[in-house]
């Protein structure tokens, strides 16, 4: 039974199916999750490893280079990119693309086998390596504690609170603390004290370390029970520290260690981090949601939570949400509904005004529907809303009605020749419904290699091929039986035959009588139509090259950030005193909203797009929120004039947030070699055509500058007379100046490092070194430390060095400046021959990284399946048609889409990023589709027996409205997305790509159908 008649003749299923797409398309709508952007798989893990005392080079060569020959062995790994800093490791190990997410658990499983079993080949002193890979967690709602009147401690123990209870709701993931201090109890022991008694430090550090560990005591069996033993002692205070007698010292009157120490509770005293907001220190409360839930609505439940609890916030502590994901959400949501109901408007209003009230109204039903049935497999597919499955949605809703324009044209065509409306669905649906799901299959292939790129740009797009998957799929469906069921109830049972010679020729009106016309004069001179359009296409590629090119725009998003990079070497604190003042100048712009700050490494990850740095004392990140995104480059571009001019020393770099994979800098230059002075030589020339270029701004490279430091020239001969040695110099040195971790004090589930030091009043500097007591293990006495110290050099060296796949790399960054006309792309074209031409030493090699390379990897992923796309969707035109010459009709027009793709970029502006080169592929299904259904009427009348020209002519004619409204909706559908950053450029493509692109197919296909096969030329008027 033909389909159509089915779902016509029985009623009750056609209801059935409608009802289910409409109730479930309903319920599934408000079940999906909702996200700002589609989530994409960090695929890398950090390895830090910690030596303490090191340099960077000794950590290097002793830490980071045996890790990375044993992460190297691991046939998933990417890429392995290294840092080596004084006393710290830390390796970046990046997955190869073909491994998937769920993959990943047991890679890192093997990951840290691999680390944890080389373990053993460090070096002493060597920390256990630690490997992380929550480095993609993404904290989407960052909240800052602050209260000026209240102590550090006050703040600490209020989100700590907060924490724990919101760890309670449901759909919370992770609730992390950033920019809390370690607090410690310090031990200040005067050496002059220690002299007097004699006392060795070392006897004192040894008892510390040894007090409050937990020690098995062991088992008791006592009447056939085992009980464990768990003697008493452990401190119960800090003040109880001071009664511990120091072994070794007189018999007649015994010495606590209150009597040598001063000991008390505080915070470190360089800390590794500060978070601020609005200029006053903060904690930042990290909220991290589970995969696959409505943020928005664990959004509110997160609102209802710190309502509950508002009542243990102390008067005058406020937390504010610097970064609040579900209100983004809820927006950015909000908005593309709006859009997708706007582009679902224009489109039935196209409808209606070129199809009549009842088929406008008939196909927009049939579209709702087919929406609402898109719905019930995002669902199924744990598919979310957002930014690129909303989109997906707007892009194919001139293709979901393209399906039942051909079947509804078909019936009104039937019916005015007088079948009923059941004979003219059948007699359409028999007719087109295989060559529509053959172009429905051609138009979703087109978007294949978008859903198969590995990449995490192809992830990050992925979204977009599957729902137009299932939208265009179900098009089909609903086209071939609920558009029959309804014609019927819209159109009534019988047929309207007309008389007479409007009977015969349904298509006498203006428009297509000037369209025969123009199809005429194209098909009379079928040679100079084709020249025409081969000398358009030229030329649309000549103009391509003045297309700006891009990768992904910025997000809207009214949040900036300001990179700060003092010179290497710069205490933390130093640096948060040059942010404090930054914030000041930014609290007096116009149009801000807040100030946050963080200073020691980067924001905790609060957009998947947002790449956390890592720890430096000399960075800090600023972050500032204006009023209004209109308003954003103004602001920016304010404050950077002021805090250049106030603080020179510092190198800035401001940026907007990034949408899709972002990288540290657009513009990236990889020097790679053995020697860090050639090194730095080749950057000094990179670096020197980088800011010879105008438009170039944060020109810098990743090894910093080299920074001093004191060495102690050691007398060993000395030394061993009086039994020192270098470790016993070393531990002196950081006890007086830094202090020594002796041991840690147990407070509960907190565990305080126990930290030895000088009195403040005793804290020597550099000129009164030689005075500092050394203990002498031969004499038993302090003796000055000049006697094993002659004298001190100051040299430089890298306090940084960076590795790339297990060789020294270093990177030469630049960036595009905002306030400049000018994109990366540009840019890296300027000075790409310039660096390229710089004579590279033997050993050495320069790469490209920043946007090119992003750019180019993802294109190469999506590349990589185009070929089998193309053939696939080929094999599916040549089985249509039984022939290999009738599908290169219509694969000839595919490339003349280009004519109109270069005017839309260049008519409205907008650079050729990746999403227009997803469009542009796009549009070859989309042709395809239109040239399936024109080329399958042609073969239809011929074998019919109609003569060849006359069937190629009227066959064309035939399939003008369906082909342009198909267009028309398309082209109008996107008109909601023209204001769009993201979605600008692949609107832009479509919409001028597909509307020349139709104009030129419905002319040219029939010309080159009788070039093809050598039909000679008659005038429709003789028809």
């Amino acid at each position: 039974m033909n389909i159509a008649s089915y779902f016509v003749k029985n009623s009750i299923i056609s209801w059935m199916f409608t009802l289910i797409l409409l109730i479930g398309g309903v319920m599934s709508f408000f079940g999906l999750g909702q996200l700002e952007d589609p989530p994409f798989t960090i695929k890398d893990a950090v390895v830090v490893t910690v030596y303490p005392g090191a340099t960077a080079t000794e950590v290097e060569e002793e830490v980071t280079y045996p890790i990375e020959k044993a992460i190297q062995a691991l046939s998933y790994v990417d890429d392995i990119v290294s840092i080596s800093t004084p006393g710290m490791s830390q390796i970046t190990v990046t997955i190869k693309n073909t491994y998937g997410p769920d993959e990943l658990p047991q890679i890192w499983d093997e990951l840290r086998r691999k680390v944890g079993d080389m373990t053993g080949q460090l070096p002493p002193g060597v920390h256990t390596p630690l490997v992380n890979d929550d480095f993609g967690d993404v904290y989407g709602v960052m909240m800052m504690v602050r209260g000026d009147d209240y102590s550090y401690q006050d703040l600490l123990d209020y989100v700590d609170y907060v924490k724990r209870e919101l760890e309670l709701v449901p759909g919370v993931s992770k609730v992390t603390l950033e920019g809390q201090q370690q607090e410690q109890v310090f031990i200040e022991i005067s050496l002059s004290k220690l002299a007097s008694f004699q006392i060795d430090l070392t006897l004192i550090t040894n008892l510390l370390n040894s007090q409050n560990m937990v020690v098995d005591s062991g088992n008791i069996r006592i009447a056939g029970e085992n009980l464990s033993l768990r003697p008493t002692g452990a401190f119960q205070s800090v003040e109880e520290l001071g009664d511990l007698i120091i072994p070794g010292t007189s018999k007649d009157k015994l010495i606590y260690l209150k009597d040598v120490a001063t000991i008390h509770r505080g915070f470190q005293e360089i800390p590794d981090h500060f978070v601020t907001f609005d200029q006053s220190q903060a904690i930042n409360i990290g909220i991290s949601f589970s995969q696959g839930v409505n943020v928005v609505e664990i959004g509110k439940a997160v609102n209802d939570k710190l309502a509950d609890i508002d009542f243990a916030r102390p008067a005058g502590m406020t937390s504010e949400f610097m970064y609040n994901q579900p209100v983004e959400v809820d927006n950015s949501v909000r908005d593309f509904i709006l859009n997708l109901v706007a582009a679902v408007v224009i489109v039935i209003i196209v409808l209606l005004i070129f199809m009549g009230v009842k088929s406008g109204i008939l196909i927009g039903l049939i579209l709702f529907l087919t929406c609402l049935g898109t719905f019930i497999l995002m669902l199924m597919a744990e598919i979310e809303l957002q930014r690129i499955s909303l989109g997906a949605l707007i892009i194919a809703l001139g293709m979901l009605v393209d399906n039942a324009i051909v079947v509804v044209e078909g019936i009104l065509m039937g019916r005015q020749r007088g079948q009923s409306t059941l004979e003219a669905a059948k007699s359409i649906v028999g007719q087109v419904m295989w060559p529509l799901l053959g172009a429905t299959i051609v138009a979703i292939t087109a978007f294949a290699p978008i859903g198969l790129s590995p990449d995490s740009t192809g992830e990050f797009a992925g979204s977009l091929f599957w729902v137009l998957l299932f939208s265009l799929t179900l098009s089909w469906v609903t086209a071939i039986t609920l558009t029959p069921f309804f014609a019927q109830l819209f159109f009534g049972k019988e047929g309207v035959a007309q008389s007479g010679e409007e009977e015969s020729d349904p298509y006498k009106g203006a428009f297509f009588v000037g369209y025969k016309a123009l199809l005429d004069v194209c098909m009379r001179f079928r040679w100079v139509s084709v020249m025409a359009v081969v000398v358009a296409f030229a030329i649309s590629i000549m103009g391509f090259g003045y297309v700006k090119q891009s990768f992904f725009p910025p997000s809207t998003t009214p949040i900036f950030l300001v990179d700060v990079w003092l010179p290497e070497g710069t205490d933390i604190r130093e640096t948060r005193e040059a942010i404090a003042g930054m914030e000041k100048i930014a609290s007096k712009l116009d149009n801000v909203e807040f100030i946050s700050s963080t200073i020691g490494k980067g924001f905790q990850r609060f957009m998947l797009t947002y790449e956390p740095q890592k720890s430096y004392a000399a960075f800090a990140q600023i972050a500032i929120r204006t009023s209004d995104f209109d308003m954003l480059d103004s602001v920016m571009s304010t404050y950077r004039q002021q805090i250049e001019a106030e603080f020179p020393q510092a190198q800035l770099k401001f940026k907007r947030l990034e949408i899709g994979p972002s990288t540290d800098a657009k513009i990236e230059a990889r020097i790679q070699g053995s020697d860090p002075d050639v090194l730095r030589d080749i950057s000094t020339e990179v670096m020197a055509i980088f800011n010879a270029t105008p438009g170039t701004v944060n020109v810098r490279h990743d090894w910093r500058e080299r920074t001093k430091f004191i060495e102690p020239k050691f007398n060993e001969t000395q030394a061993r007379r009086l039994g020192i040695n270098k470790e016993d110099v070393d531990h002196t040195l950081n006890y007086a100046f830094a202090g020594l971790q002796t041991g840690l004090y147990r407070e509960g589930t907190n565990l305080l490092p126990i930290v030895a030091r000088l009195p403040d009043e005793e804290r020597v500097n550099i000129e009164s070194i030689n005075s500092l007591l050394i203990w002498s293990p031969t004499l038993l006495v302090y003796v000055p430390m000049q006697q094993v110290i002659n004298g001190f050099d100051v040299k430089f060296e890298d306090q940084i060095i960076q590795r790339r796949d297990r060789k020294r790399t270093l990177t030469v960054f630049a960036d595009a400046d905002f306030e400049y006309d000018i994109l990366p792309a540009e840019l890296f074209k300027k000075v790409r021959p310039q660096v390229e031409a710089i004579k590279l030493p033997p050993g050495y090699k320069l790469e490209w990284g920043g946007e090119y390379e992003s750019s180019g990897d993802a294109s190469a992923a999506l590349f990589a399946s185009l070929p089998m796309g193309f053939m696939v969707m080929f094999l599916i035109t040549v089985f249509l048609f039984n022939s290999i010459l009738k599908p290169l009709v219509i694969w000839c027009c595919v490339p003349l889409a280009m004519i109109g793709i270069t005017m839309g970029l260049l008519v409205m502006g907008t650079p050729f990023g990746f999403m227009a080169l997803l469009a542009m592929l796009s549009l070859s299904g989309m042709l395809l589709k239109n040239g399936i259904v024109l080329l399958d009427q042609i073969n239809l009348d011929i074998s019919e027996g109609k003569e060849p020209f006359k069937a190629v002519f009227e066959s064309t004619v035939s399939r003008v409205r369906p082909v342009c409204m198909a267009a028309i909706t398309t082209i109008l559908g996107m008109l909601p997305l023209v204001t769009d950053a993201f979605f600008e450029s692949m609107a832009a493509v479509i919409m001028f790509g597909l509307g020349v692109a139709t104009i030129l197919t419905l002319l040219i296909v029939p010309v080159l159908y009788t070039i093809f096969f050598s039909i000679k030329y008659r005038s429709y008027k003789e028809f």
